[in-house]
């Protein structure tokens, strides 16, 4: 299939991450993937089949609902991941393929026993014995309550997402076969639908239905399996979006909405001689979501929903910013930026990346958030191992299974630098080998040494962040240089010799950054990190919402309130570093330290303040 990128991506295998923050959150997905035992996660696949159990029994929690399955797919997805990328050890890699390669095997061996239709694979909870697909069934008459139907299509697109990516990334042939019956197995399913009945299915949430079937139809080439991709296209979501206005995303599930754009864009990739209003409804949503209902941290939507524009300050809560949305927006996002190269893709990947997704994780315990609190004295709560498995769950094992995959990208004579942190990636076109040493988090200086089989002729660009603080210095093996500024880059053109080293200084600084509802409340970056105050960690209680979904249950008192003995002072010039990382603020009432909010995983913490 013809690929319309202009700007390349590289391959898992090709890049190493080596910042400490990074590599300890791999390690603690890596021990948790390892430890997660495959016959529980196939119980519910092997009991719809009507297959012997093997003496497992389900994990708890969303796995032994009627959502039950999801988490497998994330899994086979992460796995596969894990296999694919440099950072992982052999003996890592040689135990989770074997994983990997017995649950498709496992998997085949279910569909070839499907109580279902021919093709069809499922591991909810079950309904009826005699009918594995009654969720399907229930979903398109009407019966959507969560006794009879949760969200079939959301789970569909985890398990068919999780087997394409383990035939792409891990080279699993099972996983092909299974995936490509399940997709002939949709084709059936939606052939059935006449218009009414599929708008009617398509108002409850399918994820990325459309996303994975595009993907298929790529492995494939069957023209079944794109009539299936299309039958999961909402036009008039995409229309109204298009034609713009005021609140278009108001009262909107932010995680159902999102993941029909990436579909919809990978549509427009995809199909030969796509209509372009694919790719502009696309990009014209990433632009809503980003200037009208993002917070610094990157983060979205409040009890999951999306609100009026602009209106954040007014919907800080305890209950912000579910994870899955950025791990949705970041795909989104890494789409846009290889189609245009546009700047302000990579500028909200940093910016998103270091400070909802590294945000994200415990890391001491590897567990992840639902929710992100973007209201001042609460704290971030995460999941459990065995007894959870929320939707977040499932995208964070996504999540840190590939987290240097939009570090770099390259076209035919340019290694695009987008991410000053740590690690190296290895150009196999030019035959080089690029190592980046980064001084994030405590400065902006970034130095990068060649090794090459023989001088390689390129271009560096070198993204100018929108955090820059002044004039960005660059320097060719200690010699200070001159560069041409070109869409937001430093380009540094040359021929490239083994050992030659290049230094990347970008000024640094605090900056206070506005929100869109209310004058005079702001947050705090220093560079790329968003800062918060420590808050201590009295009586951190929590309670549930949702479905059993941890959230915490009260905030400290505060005032969220900072004053400055001299009004007219500027409030970052308040800021004075008192350790690793901390700030307090000085001529001010306000007595709290500031951390990076990526950091503050076991405190309260406040985001915003109202500085007087």
């Amino acid at each position: 299939m013809t690929i319309k990128y202009t700007i390349n991506s590289f391959d898992l295998k090709d890049i190493k991450v080596y910042d400490e923050y990074c590599s300890n959150a791999f390690e603690k997905e890596i021990e948790y993937l390892l430890s997660l035992d495959a016959d529980r996660l196939l119980a519910g696949f092997r009991d719809n089949a009507g297959l012997d159990l093997k003496g497992a029994v389900r994990y708890d929690g969303w796995e032994n609902m009627l959502i039950g399955g999801h988490t497998l797919g994330h899994y086979l997805t992460a796995v596969s991941q894990a296999i694919r990328c440099a950072d992982a050890e052999e003996q890592v890699k040689t135990a989770l393929k074997a994983k990997l390669e017995y649950i498709c095997k496992s998997l085949l061996e279910c569909q070839n026993n499907s109580k279902g239709k021919a093709g069809f694979v499922w591991g909810s909870s079950i309904i009826d014995r005699t009918n594995p697909e009654i969720q399907f069934d229930n979903l398109e008459n009407s019966k959507t309550d969560f006794s009879q139907c949760w969200v079939p299509w959301y789970t569909m697109h985890k398990i068919l997402a999780g087997l394409i990516s383990a035939y792409k990334l891990g080279n699993c042939e099972n996983a092909f076969i299974v995936a490509d019956r399940l997709g002939d197995w949709v084709y059936d399913r939606v052939s059935g639908w006449n218009e009414m009945l599929r708008l009617k299915v398509l108002g409850t949430e399918y994820g990325g239905m459309n996303d994975a079937l595009y993907e298929l139809y790529r492995l494939t080439g069957k023209e079944n399996h794109l009539k299936a991709a299309k039958a999961f296209e909402e036009k008039s979501l995409f229309d109204k979006i298009i034609s713009g206005g005021d609140n278009l995303l108001d009262n909107l599930h932010a995680n159902t909405t999102i993941p029909k754009f990436i579909g919809e864009l990978n549509g427009f990739i995809a199909i030969e001689n796509p209509n372009d209003y694919m790719y502009q409804a696309a990009e014209k949503f990433w632009e809503l979501v980003v200037s009208r209902h993002s917070y610094v941290t990157g983060g979205n939507s409040e009890w999951e929903h999306f609100g009026k524009d602009y209106v954040l300050n007014a919907e800080r809560t305890n209950c912000n910013c579910e994870t899955c949305n950025v791990y949705n927006m970041l795909k989104l996002t890494k789409m846009l930026f290889m189609l245009t190269g546009d700047v302000k893709y990579a500028q909200f990947s940093e910016n998103a990346f270091i400070n909802d997704v590294l945000a994200s994780q415990n890391p001491e315990t590897g567990m992840t958030t639902y929710f992100q609190p973007m209201a001042n004295g609460f704290f971030r709560t995460f999941s459990t191992p065995y007894t959870k498995f929320w939707c977040c769950t499932g995208s964070g094992m996504e999540n840190f299974t590939k987290l240097g995959e939009s570090f770099y990208y390259h076209n035919d004579n340019s290694l695009f630098v987008n991410m000053y942190l740590s690690s190296s990636v290895n150009w196999h076109d030019k035959s080089v080998e690029i190592e980046q040493k980064s001084g994030f988090p405590v400065n902006g200086i970034s130095k990068f040494t060649v090794k090459a089989e023989k001088p390689a002729e390129f271009s560096f660009m070198f993204r100018i962040p929108d955090w820059c603080d002044g004039v960005v210095s660059v320097k060719i093996n200690g010699t200070q240089s001159a560069y041409k500024v070109s869409d937001g880059y430093v380009k540094v053109s040359g021929t490239w010799k083994n050992g030659d080293e290049i230094s990347v200084d970008i000024p640094i600084s605090v900056k206070a950054i506005g929100i869109a509802d209310t004058d005079n409340v702001y947050a705090f970056k220093y560079g790329p990190v968003v800062l918060c105050a420590d808050m201590g960690t009295e009586n951190m209680a929590t309670t549930e919402t949702g479905v059993a979904v941890t959230i915490p249950k009260d905030s400290v008192e505060n005032s969220g309130i900072i004053k400055r003995n001299n009004p007219a002072s500027d409030i970052t010039d308040c800021f004075v570093r008192s350790g690793y990382m901390r700030w307090k603020l000085k001529d001010t009432d306000c007595d709290y330290e500031f951390i990076p909010y990526y950091m503050a995983y076991n405190v309260r913490y406040g985001l915003y303040w109202t500085v007087e």
